[in-house]
């Protein structure tokens, strides 16, 4: 997770948590902790796929559809939820219009 100003600009990376071969348990909690002690304006989170299809699973739209309704709660913005693929591949829900 990237912790940004409020001009966009990065402050800290944040790891959230360590997945296994094929999950990674994030809470929402955990996410905006790290990004509320840093007084951060906003973020954006990020992941991989180990299988290389940066494609979204249903568990990851139901995450960050979570992510994005505790982020207007605390007042702190989402600006993007991205998954990395493989050869330079990505997924962004922002570009997206997700």
């Amino acid at each position: 997770m990237l912790l940004l100003n409020t001009k966009h600009r990065v402050v800290s990376l944040h790891e959230v948590s360590r997945g296994t071969l094929d999950s990674c348990i994030v809470h929402p909690r955990d996410v905006f902790k790290a990004a509320i002690m840093a007084n951060a304006a906003g973020v954006i989170v990020g992941h991989n796929h180990p299988s290389g299809d940066p494609e979204p699973s249903p568990d990851d739209v139901a995450l960050c559809l979570r992510l994005r309704r505790a982020a207007e709660i605390i007042g702190i913005d989402l600006l993007d939820f991205v998954i990395i693929g493989e050869g330079g591949r990505y997924y962004s829900f922002k570009e997206t219009g997700r």
